[in-house]
């Protein structure tokens, strides 16, 4: 996760300021886990296009229990994970889901909500904040009828505004969650607008991957070329907000090069704020995206990956071994690897000048184009000349 208002800002990236777990350390101490996205359930009340899982309104057969997942939070809490995602499909849909973010509350585990905000009304934005919890990611892919078409369900952007205002009424810590594609690219100007007249706090903007193993062809994803012609948008946006003092959070995720190309983008006007802004990773060694070090994922089945987008990777599960167990064991030897994946990059990866700032990028999309975990990322838009493989033209 890259905060860009604190790159705009000059400040190197300290914790995050919004969610606990939501950006961890690259490598955290020995003694704690990773932050862990839990998928909660498989159902969901909308019919997402680009859904890895492709989930539906029905039950599905063999989720953990509430008697079980109070024994995973119990785990979790005493391995001093530093926060927990609940997410889905969506979340709201299993019907023990406030009582257990509240038992994870008093059992000391920070909780933050990934949803797509249809279910949230004005007793469950209030009951929300009453049991802790940290942060609310609220799922957007545009506004109005671009959103609806994507998410499969007429009525679904109205559905996700009311949640979001339910939210902002109870004093509850809201924002947006927003992936980069073809279909969305073209309403970044429309979020940004929409987050100011809304008063969000915090948008996040997520660039595609994709939950299955092998080749996976996506024919909405963005081109590099359009990739970075995004990535400007969010930055000018971003400058916009803190010049007129508007307070808002804005991130990005699923690419560490974003760090790289944001502050080489303020290199020009301010080569020392730039400079600042890679200074922490190069001290703290890769910032990696997370996979097998600082991010884990458990499924709806009670099965641990290495990362939500990591399924083809199954560790354990936490029906036959505590979560903890199984992370501690780091036998597997994908896990293993993803520990020092720097010295296993390949390609581009492999000598880029960057590469102990972004860490390799995403791993989960080398997986998925190329079959091969230690492969360049094919997201990569960074220039030749700009990782150095290249001499840059005077």
């Amino acid at each position: 996760m890259i905060d860009v208002s604190r790159l705009c800002e000059g400040e190197a990236l300290g914790p995050d300021r919004g969610a606990p777990g939501a950006h961890p350390s690259p490598r955290p101490p020995a003694e704690l886990g990773p932050v862990v996205i839990w998928n909660v359930t498989r159902r969901c009340n909308l019919r997402c296009l680009h859904c890895p899982w492709d989930s539906a309104n029905r039950p599905y057969p063999g989720e953990l229990t509430t008697a079980e997942a109070w024994r995973v939070i119990d785990d979790l809490a005493a391995f001093r994970v530093p926060g927990v995602v609940l997410s889905g499909g969506e979340p709201l849909m299993r019907a023990d889901l406030l009582e257990l973010a509240a038992y994870a509350q008093h059992a000391g585990l920070p909780v933050t909500l990934a949803t797509t905000g249809t279910l949230i009304d004005r007793r469950t934005a209030l009951r929300l904040r009453a049991v802790g919890c940290a942060y609310v990611g609220i799922s957007l892919d545009g506004l109005g009828p671009v959103n609806d078409r994507l998410r499969g369900v007429e009525g679904a952007f109205e559905r996700a505004r009311a949640g979001l205002r339910h939210c902002l009424d109870a004093g509850q810590k809201v924002g947006l969650r927003f992936t980069l594609t073809r279909s969305t690219a073209g309403q970044l100007d429309a979020i940004f607008d929409f987050v100011e007249a809304e008063g969000i706090q915090r948008v996040s903007f997520s660039h595609p991957a994709h939950a299955r193993g092998g080749r996976v062809l996506v024919r909405d994803d963005l081109s590099l070329a359009e990739t970075r012609r995004a990535l400007d948008t969010i930055l000018a946006r971003t400058q916009d907000f803190l010049g007129r003092g508007l307070p808002k959070e804005i991130l990005t995720m699923n690419n560490p090069a974003d760090r790289v190309y944001f502050s080489l983008r303020l290199r020009p006007g301010d080569p020392a704020r730039a400079a600042r802004a890679l200074a922490l990773p190069e001290r703290n060694g890769d910032e990696t995206d997370g996979s097998g070090a600082g991010i884990g994922n458990i499924d709806w089945l009670g099965d641990v990956h290495p990362h939500r987008f990591r399924q083809d990777v199954t560790l354990g599960n936490v029906r036959e071994r505590p979560f903890s167990e199984i992370w501690r064991e780091c036998s597997h030897p994908i896990l293993a690897g993803l520990e020092e994946r720097v010295r296993r990059l390949t390609g581009r990866c492999a000598g880029c000048r960057w590469l102990r700032c972004c860490g390799g990028g995403f791993r989960a999309r080398a997986v998925q184009v190329f079959g091969d975990p230690w492969a360049a990322d094919p997201a990569c838009y960074l220039t030749d000349e700009e990782i150095g493989l290249k001499e840059e033209r005077v």
